[in-house]
């Protein structure tokens, strides 16, 4: 049998050389891979108690829903500032050059509310400590936060230091 590591497509030099960059599509594109995936990360939550899955833009919409969907837990959005059309508070963090902002609805998340964030890849972490910071704004508590895939070399795992952080795959590297 097949390991998850075996589905994710590995391209030296990407984008810019020395980088070696961790291919997520190979593993949507295959449909043991995508299983497994899912499987995997949603195993991280075993034993968790919480009450709503929240999902980063793009690919923690991907993870999360069926996450979400097969522990029958409801679905909160984070996305791109300008993209909700309700209400939103936000939130800007750094990127490498210059920043970004993200957003999510301000009802989306009660007071008190356990809550599990679901992201594809930590790399500096910069936009999942933005999330987790949006939700405990809005009275929510931040019990898990799971990756498919961490770049331990980008030291993301340090900027979510106060947080239960699990990866299914975790590259040394950049």
């Amino acid at each position: 049998m097949k390991k998850l590591e075996d589905y994710v497509r590995n391209i030296p030099d990407f984008p810019e050389p020395g980088i070696m960059f961790r291919d997520v599509t190979s593993v949507l594109q295959d449909a043991d891979g995508l299983q497994l995936a899912i499987d995997e990360m949603q195993s991280c939550l075993d034993g968790v108690d919480f009450d709503v899955i929240v999902g980063a833009e793009s690919r923690g919409f991907i993870f999360g829903m069926p996450i979400a969907y097969n522990l029958h837990k409801p679905f909160v959005l984070v996305r791109k500032k300008g993209k909700l059309p309700c209400e939103t508070i936000s939130r800007s963090y750094a990127l490498e050059y210059g920043t970004a902002t993200i957003e999510m609805h301000k009802d989306s998340i009660k007071p008190g509310q356990k809550v599990v964030i679901i992201d594809d890849l930590i790399a500096t972490g910069g936009t999942i400590e933005a999330a987790a910071k949006m939700i405990e704004e809005l009275g929510g508590v931040v019990v898990k936060i799971v990756f498919l895939m961490e770049l331990a070399g980008l030291k993301g795992r340090e900027k979510l230091k106060e947080y239960d952080v699990a990866s299914v795959i975790c590259y040394e590297g950049k």
